[in-house]
């Protein structure tokens, strides 16, 4: 679990830091109106409640996870290539764990994330207890990788996958073909949130979208005839949206 003054010291500042960038960011080059004033109120109180949220998830999976063994060859590779065969293993195991996110059986765990009608940095927030719980297992089991301990590992993986989110929902039009073969764009995952069938499980990829590619769930932001609208199209109380039931 990550003690809470590495919560305060580290995480925080990021957190701050970065509001007034995407503001500017979207400012500039929206590609969706929004009424930013209606919405962000109910923003900030869902960023307020994922954080024991985080918190919860972080001390479930340390208790439940154990770490595998790593072959002393692996582990006497440098550490820069250890860090990015860990980024590798780490992100398919997101990705699949996306992927059965939207399964029948366990969509509901996921439900609270695709909730919002708008798109923005902020709207992407949303991570019901059993998602985080799900979410995190792939990063702390490739851990093993890099010999950290739980509690920067847990850092790493909060400040890492908090900046991922807020750049996947960035409220831009970037992106393009060649660079999405490189890397998740926000118009790349403006696909996965749209309201039509089609698409709900299209682009699933988490930071390297040649999984998307390799298993069948990329559909060509280019091909689409309109902006994608978004939600869930149901109503559902707070409670159960975060605790995925």
């Amino acid at each position: 679990m990550v003690h809470p003054s590495l919560f305060l010291y580290l995480i925080v500042p990021v957190l701050l830091l970065r509001i007034p960038l995407y503001m500017v960011l979207e400012r500039r080059h929206r590609a969706y109106e929004i009424r930013y004033r209606e919405v962000i109120w109910a923003d900030i109180g869902a960023a307020i409640l994922v954080i024991p949220i985080l918190q919860g998830a972080d001390l479930i999976d340390s208790w439940v996870l154990i770490k595998p063994a790593i072959p002393a060859s692996v582990m006497a590779l440098p550490l820069a290539c250890r860090f990015l065969l860990y980024l590798l293993l780490a992100d398919l195991g997101h990705y699949w764990v996306h992927r059965l996110m939207h399964a029948p059986w366990l969509w509901r765990i996921h439900k609270w994330h695709h909730y919002p009608t708008y798109m923005y940095w902020l709207a992407g927030v949303r991570a019901s207890l059993p998602q985080q719980v799900l979410v995190n297992a792939p990063y702390i089991l490739a851990a093993s990788l890099l010999g950290f301990s739980f509690v920067w590992l847990a850092v790493f993986i909060s400040l890492k996958n908090m900046l991922q989110n807020d750049w996947m929902h960035l409220n831009v039009p970037w992106g393009n073909r060649w660079l999405e073969w490189i890397i998740v764009t926000p118009r790349y995952h403006h696909v996965h949130h749209s309201d039509k069938p089609e698409h709900y499980r299209a682009n699933m990829a988490s930071l390297l979208p040649i999984w998307d590619h390799l298993f069948g769930t990329y559909v060509d932001p280019e091909t689409l005839t309109e902006r994608p609208k978004f939600g869930i199209g149901e109503r559902l109380p707070l409670v159960r949206l975060a605790l995925g039931v």
